[in-house]
C-alpha cells in the first residue's frame, strides 16, 4: 500500500495469508520529496513509493513492474489511513537508498525451564 501527499510519500509492504485475509505488515517506509518531485502528478508521486529512480519515469516503471505479479488498486486515505498518515509526516532529511538485499535476519525462541 502506498500513499502520497504534496511532501512525503508513505508505504506499508505486507503479505495476506489467503484472500479475503487480513494483511501482515512486513515493512513501514516513508520519504520526503524534493522540489522537482513535488511537482509529479498524484499518480507519479505514488509510483515513486514504488520505484524511486525518475528518468524516463512512467514508461521504465511499467516495464520493471511487468516482470512481477502484483495488483494495484487505489483506496481513499480514510481507508488507507497507515499510509495516509506516513505520506503526511514532514521531516527534512537526506534520501536514503532502497537496498537491494536483505540481512539474513532470525527469529530467536528462549525457552524456560520449570525449575
Amino acid at each position: 500500500m502506498c500513499d502520497a501527499s504534496n511532501s512525503a510519500l508513505g508505504a506499508v509492504l505486507g503479505q495476506r495469508a489467503g484472500v479475503g485475509q487480513p494483511a501482515h505488515v512486513i515493512a513501514y517506509a516513508s520519504r520526503t520529496m524534493d522540489q522537482a518531485q513535488q511537482n509529479y502528478t498524484t499518480t507519479e508521486k505514488e509510483l515513486l513509493a514504488i520505484k524511486s529512480d525518475a528518468k524516463p519515469r512512467l514508461i521504465r516503471w511499467m516495464l520493471l513492474l511487468q516482470e512481477f505479479d502484483l495488483e494495484i488498486r487505489d483506496k481513499k486515505g480514510a481507508e488507507n489511513s497507515i499510509v495516509d498518515h506516513l505520506s503526511r509526516i514532514e521531516k527534512e532529511s537526506e534520501p536514503m537508498p532502497i537496498r537491494d538485499e536483505f540481512p539474513n535476519e532470525q527469529l530467536l525462541h528462549i525457552k524456560s525451564a520449570a525449575p
